[in-house]
């Protein structure tokens, strides 16, 4: 049973950076991915991609916030991060963790998400 879980403050002040933490746990040692993402909701709108690392370590990111994400892992802890630097009040949502399996090809492993509100 894979589970994944985000964590990390739910308040962040505007012009801070946010951070976030995915651990991985679950699943036999055979299990194997081939990319995990974040994807973010805000409040009454649809869910937006926000950027991927993919099991060679390379990265992508939405060209709508590339200049302020980084995606990066430490697969000894089995833990992916998000960092969002000089965040406003528009970055106000839910913010999700996934991972896609080898066997797969879809984002079948989701966290509950996290909920993060950016304001003074």
């Amino acid at each position: 049973q894979v589970q994944l879980q985000e964590s990390g403050p739910g308040l962040v002040k505007p012009s801070q950076t946010l951070s976030l933490t995915c651990t991985v746990s679950g699943g036999s040692d055979t299990t194997k991915y081939s990319a995990w993402s974040w994807i973010r909701q805000p409040p009454g709108k649809g869910l937006e991609w926000m950027g991927v690392i993919t099991y060679d370590g390379s990265t992508y990111y939405s060209p709508f916030l590339k200049s302020r994400t980084s995606i990066s892992r430490d697969t000894s802890k089995n833990q992916f991060s998000l960092q969002l630097t000089s965040v406003t009040p528009e970055d106000t949502a839910v913010y999700y963790c996934a991972a896609r399996p080898l066997s797969s090809g879809a984002y079948l492993y989701w966290g509950q998400g996290t909920r993060v509100t950016v304001s003074l």
